[in-house]
Formats: structure tokens, C-alpha cells, sequence
């Protein structure tokens, strides 16, 4: 099976890898961009079939260009969503573009006849304020918003997905639905752009962070994001479905330890003490931007990944090959000096 698929966001980390898969099993990509003046430099690093791909300018906010990428496509992967490193004054800042955008590409899918719709969502719209009640999450969990410590992205990843679910029931006729929803994203680079989640591992390796907070994520390759991604789209008898897409939960302390362990002197930098709460929370005074790791401290945000396994036959690489893939690839790149 092979067509011609539209992926959003084609200068983004997960996105890069889904194009490349689907244009190695044969399939036409259409992406958008928010400016084609960076065409030539997403299509040197994807690296990919040229006359397979073709790019379109297109913003979550605006409705101009979405038809003309969406023309000719049977499948669209929804990847695109604002995913900034510093919390936004606003929650809307994030919380609009995030939800109008997908239901502007799905608006925009519907109308080209567009079969099946895959939307990138996130465990942050799975596991997120619920405090320390519990420590392990599936498909049938969603986000609690009705928490005021749920910071503005996690907020924005669950309106987003409950907005799409709502107008894909009221609206989607015979479109065919899933969300994935991955935890955090590492694994090698295609670029020198560095997503939220690799700047973890950059900040610990140059020693930017002096101690390690006691804070932690679900970990998933961003090879086996795509191939998820992939999956649904391809796979058939996919409608309605949701995907939790995370690997072991790991802390601060566990990923340096795992850089230490295996990295020799290039991860001398690398702090391996814990960090006490009360310092990081003084930290947060100074440093608005630490306050959404103050309402992270002791959670366990693990997450199933069975449904997707047994559904669409997925599996998935280990944490520590994602982190130390990482690791090489800032490294290879100059990016971090080791």
C-alpha cells in the first residue's frame, strides 16, 4: 500500500523521520512549512527521493495553503504543534494554535476526501494533573485540566486532541481517526534544530545543569515515533483509536548516570547528584521558566504502550540507545563540545 500522504510540519523532529519512512515504502510526501524558504535547506538534511516530495507554506493559524497541500492526499499525519522550550505568559498562546490548527488541517482533510488522519498528540495530554496519585498511564486516561498546576503545553496538547475527537465524531463522516502520543522524544538528529526534549540531553552534557532535579519522563526514540505514526496510518481497520507511545520512565539522575556510564570523558561535564527540591524551588523565583519543573517534582508519568503493540505490531528500542543516539549526534554535530 502506498499513496500520497500530507505530513505537517516537515522541518519538525518527528516529522523529518515519518517522511523519510513513508518515501522509503514508496509513498508521494506533501509537507508543510511555514516559509518555503526553508525547502532547500529541510531537503538537504531529509535526504530523500526528491520527486517524492513536495513542500507547501501553510501555518497552524492562517487557513492559506492548506488546500493546495492537501490536494491529491488519501492520508495525513498531523504532526505540527508549538512546542516552546520557556512557558508562554499565556496559556492561548499555546493552547489556540495548537487546538485551531488541528482542526483547520482536519477542516482542510475532509474536504480533499482525505481517508485516514493521523493527529500527534502527547502523554502530556494523558498524564498530566493528577499528582502522585498514580504512576502509570494508557489510552483510557486523559490529562485532568480542572488542576491549576497543569502547565500551558500539557493544557494545550489536551484541548488540542479532545477539540479533534469531538469534531471528528460530529464532523469526520468516513474519515478514518487515531492520535499518537508519545512521551519524550530523543534519538539521532537530522538537523542542528533542537527539539525541547534533545535539550535535555545537551544541557546535562555541557553541565548546565548543575544537579539533577528530581524530576523525569517516559522515554521513546523518535525513530519508533515515526514508525508508530507510520503504522497508523497504514495499518488497516485503524478508526477511533488512540496510541500511547512511551518507553521506560526515566529521572534526571537516570539519564546521567546512563551518559557517564558509557560516554567516558565526554560526559565529564555531567552532573550525577540529586538536586533538593527546596534549591530548585528557590531556583524557580528567578528563572520563571523552571516553574513547570517545580510542578513536576516526585511525579511518575509512566506509560502502556501494549495497545500499540498488539494492534500494530510496534515495538521499541530501549531508553538508553534513544538517549546515548542522542548524545553521539550532538556530539558528531559540534553541537556540544566534548
Amino acid at each position: 500500500m502506498a499513496g500520497t500522504a500530507l505530513v505537517t510540519g516537515g522541518s519538525g523532529y518527528i516529522a523529518g523521520f515519518l517522511i523519510r519512512q513513508l518515501i522509503d515504502n514508496g509513498w508521494t510526501v506533501h509537507t508543510t512549512v511555514r516559509s518555503l524558504k526553508r525547502e532547500d535547506e529541510v531537503r538537504g538534511w531529509l535526504n530523500v527521493d526528491n520527486a517524492k516530495l513536495r513542500f507547501f507554506a501553510a501555518d497552524l493559524e492562517n487557513d492559506a495553503g492548506w488546500a493546495e497541500a492537501m490536494a491529491g492526499c488519501s492520508h495525513v499525519a498531523h504532526v505540527a504543534s508549538p512546542f516552546p522550550l520557556d512557558v508562554p505568559k499565556h496559556a492561548d498562546d499555546l493552547v489556540i494554535p495548537a487546538r485551531e490548527g488541528a482542526l483547520r488541517a482536519l477542516r482542510f482533510a475532509k474536504a480533499a476526501g482525505v481517508r485516514r488522519f493521523v493527529l500527534t498528540s502527547s502523554m502530556a495530554a494523558v498524564a498530566y494533573g493528577h499528582g502522585k496519585a498514580r504512576d502509570f498511564y494508557d489510552e483510557a486516561d486523559w490529562s485532568n485540566l480542572d488542576n491549576p498546576e497543569v502547565m500551558p503545553y500539557p493544557r494545550s496538547k489536551t484541548v488540542a486532541e479532545r477539540a479533534a475527537r469531538d469534531w471528528v465524531a460530529a464532523e469526520g463522516g468516513d474519515m478514518e481517526f487515531a492520535s499518537v502520543n508519545p512521551a519524550a522524544v530523543f534519538g539521532p538528529l537530522l538537523s542542528d534544530d533542537l527539539s525541547t526534549s534533545i535539550e535535555v540531553v545537551k544541557q546535562l552534557l555541557e553541565g548546565k545543569v548543575p544537579m539533577c532535579p528530581d524530576v523525569g519522563f517516559g522515554i521513546i526514540d523518535v525513530r519508533d515515533v515515526a514508525d508508530m505514526h507510520y503504522r497508523a496510518l497504514t495499518v488497516e481497520g485503524i478508526r477511533d483509536e488512540r496510541f500511547v507511545c512511551s518507553g521506560a520512565f526515566l529521572k534526571f539522575v537516570d539519564v546521567a548516570n546512563v551518559l557517564t556510564a558509557n560516554l567516558g570523558e565526554r560526559a565529564r561535564k555531567v552532573p550525577t547528584r540529586k538536586m533538593p527540591d527546596w534549591l530548585l524551588k528557590a531556583l524557580a523565583i528567578f528563572r520563571p521558566e523552571l516553574k513547570q519543573v517545580v510542578a513536576e517534582l516526585g511525579n511518575v508519568r509512566g506509560g502502556d504502550s501494549r495497545h500499540a503493540m498488539k494492534t500494530l505490531g510496534w515495538t521499541m528500542r530501549p531508553p538508553e540507545e534513544a538517549i546515548l543516539a542522542t548524545a553521539h549526534s550532538l556530539i558528531d554535530r559540534g553541537i556540544v563540545k566534548a
